[in-house]
């Protein structure tokens, strides 16, 4: 595809991009295709994704990258992440980016650090409830 074709901002495109700044939820492609698609009947699953990867290249959007499927983020300054491992729920993680880290592997590598991402794995808050009472219930039944 073309510089000129993928800097077109075309109607679809507006929707999909409208639909993740909609949504504070971290959401899938499929998540995307799904809303976008009651608004628009005819458009296709390669066409969200596609626009997904144009609008994450650009900069509009952050690509989160986690184990079960892709997500995306309208947030796009720098900050970390954190992923559920049992229910896969990703949210923003309520810590400061730190640059410090970038300017550490810059010095130690040789490599031109331009930022790092980072996605903390573990159980939400609800999930490590039902895990610890699941735990507490194994315990008592002993």
């Amino acid at each position: 595809m073309s510089l000129s074709r993928r800097g077109r901002n075309t109607k679809q495109r507006k929707l999909i991009m409208e639909a993740v700044q909609s949504r504070c939820d971290h959401p899938s492609a499929d998540d995307i295709f799904i809303s976008v698609r009651k608004q628009d009947k005819k458009i296709s699953k390669g066409t969200v994704y596609r626009n997904l990867n144009i609008l994450a290249e650009t900069g509009s959007i952050c690509h989160v990258r986690v184990p079960s499927a892709d997500r995306y983020d309208s947030r796009t300054d720098m900050h970390y992440h954190m992923f559920c491992a049992s229910c896969g729920v990703v949210v923003d993680a309520p810590i400061p980016y730190n640059e410090k880290y970038d300017k550490l592997a810059e010095e130690i590598s040789g490599f031109r650090i331009d930022r790092h991402r980072t996605v903390f794995e573990g159980l939400c808050s609800e999930c490590r409830k039902k895990y610890e009472e699941q735990d507490t219930n194994k315990q008592i039944n002993k």
